[in-house]
């Protein structure tokens, strides 16, 4: 590989990227996030990767869930804590569906940046410049808001790295528990509505009750009081991305600073631009949104492009097409990756290609959709002998009422009740947890689950 520099994307096409008005006032703050401590370390990501190649194997499940754009008007412990509780209730489910290891990889601690539709917007006759992210400019619709301020990407360090303090505090402190974890799901499939859970759930404890019989508990293998929880991001603000950039002092190689896990989203896919420019340089594992524009040409020049080496777990296709579309689109695409013998994850993302604009005006998601588009994709793989290695939500701890759908039947009429987002709508917690006992359902062979059967 040609030798690579952290800066080289700046040489290339750019796209979805602010054009900041003062150069100078940008210059200062890259310079003094570049004399920050990293966010995350080259061990942790080393250790990503080997669970992400173990995944792509069948050994192993990627759950990968967060927010749709982190805020720091909504910044808090309880919203941190929300998300991170029900994440764990969702890997326990999925473990027990699976039968194997779940990595837990959280949209959080850096997912600050947001690609639009346009790069302006208008309401009422006046034209502004679209909502790029907190990290970018604000969200009120006014021309001073609206301007790229450079100092954001200092408060967005700071929150981040706020927000990996607790995750590891939580992560090792006791907090998950695998028995409290449970407990906190009984308590969901206590409502008459999830009833139909409450199978399963009880099976979660038969077996909890088991292995502590045998000796096994909480109190004497610190595996069950433990997780390692990493954090991802859209990897879309270049210049705070180069800024975190470090060289790992024990291989020489440069790791991106701000997160464990980068991803390149459908929309600066460029083979040529300076997003995959960046990634590719990066130790990384990273991400590559796989939407219904996606060529088996560009998929090529894009393996051989982030993944040179082919190497286990350095690269997770995330697939996002919408519900009644997958079949049109991803056989040919796994085909492209078995032809060049590419060593890839395959993940699902329900979510962006479901979005639609409720009769209320209201952005949503049905939770129909976001279920058959994951049942979908597990029938691909199945039909074409691979294996669906993930999923990827955007989802909250927070009950909001921005998809519609699910046990507590959210309703179109409900959307203005508690809409919280600042981008696109999340799930809320009742509806993440049911969607992963769906997909658990899935996983445990009842459809035939290619996991299920790889774990054996």
């Amino acid at each position: 590989m040609i030798q690579w520099q952290k800066s080289d994307w700046r040489d290339k096409p750019r796209v979805q990227m602010p054009d900041y008005t003062d150069a100078a006032a940008l210059r200062e703050v890259e310079d003094r996030l570049s004399r920050f401590p990293p966010l995350v370390f080259a061990g942790e990501a080393r250790k990503l990767k080997a669970e992400l190649g173990a995944a792509a194997r069948g050994e192993g499940f990627l759950l990968q869930g967060g927010d749709c754009a982190e805020s720091f008007e909504q910044f808090s412990a309880d919203a941190i804590r929300d998300t991170f509780k029900v994440m764990l209730q969702m890997a326990m489910v999925l473990t027990y569906g699976a039968k194997v290891p779940v990595v837990k990889v959280g949209r959080m601690a850096g997912q600050f940046a947001k690609p639009r539709s346009a790069p302006t917007e208008v309401k009422d006759g006046v034209e502004l410049p679209s909502y790029r992210g907190d990290i970018v400019n604000e969200l009120a619709f006014t021309e001073a808001a609206r301007i790229p301020d450079p100092q954001k990407m200092l408060q967005a360090y700071t929150q981040a790295a706020a927000t990996l303090n607790l995750l590891r505090a939580f992560s090792t402190g006791g907090y998950a528990d695998v028995h409290q974890v449970h407990s906190w799901t009984l308590g969901f499939t206590e409502s008459e509505k999830a009833a139909k859970y409450r199978d399963m759930a009880n099976r979660i404890r038969d077996a909890l009750d088991f292995m502590k019989a045998a000796g096994v508990d909480s109190d004497r293998a610190h595996t069950l009081q433990t997780v390692d929880f990493y954090t991802s991001h859209e990897a879309l603000l270049l210049e705070y991305e180069e800024a975190l950039c470090r060289q790992d002092s024990t291989s020489g190689n440069w790791l991106a600073g701000s997160g464990h896990m980068i991803w390149i989203g459908d929309r600066t896919r460029q083979p040529d631009g300076a997003h995959v420019e960046f990634a590719r340089g990066v130790m990384n594992p990273v991400g590559l949104k796989c939407g219904p524009s996606m060529t088996s040409d560009d998929l090529k020049r894009l393996l051989a492009t982030l993944n040179p080496d082919n190497e286990p777990g350095r690269l997770t296709l995330i697939a996002r097409f919408g519900a009644g579309q997958v079949g049109d689109h991803l056989p040919q695409l796994i085909r492209t990756v078995q032809e060049e013998g590419a060593e890839v994850l395959w993940v699902c993302d329900p979510m962006h290609g479901n979005t639609i604009k409720s009769g209320s005006g209201y952005k949503t998601r049905p939770f129909d959709a976001v279920l058959r588009e994951v049942q979908e994709f597990f029938a691909v793989h199945r039909a074409e002998g691979t294996i669906p290695g993930g999923v990827h939500f955007e989802m909250t701890g927070q009950d909001v009422t921005e998809c519609t759908g699910g046990v507590r039947a959210v309703s179109e009429e409900n959307l203005s009740d508690r809409y919280h987002t600042a981008c696109d709508p999340r799930l809320n917690a009742s509806q993440s947890l049911e969607l992963a006992f769906l997909v658990a359902e899935e996983l445990s062979g009842r459809h035939g689950g290619h996991a299920a059967q790889a774990a054996v």
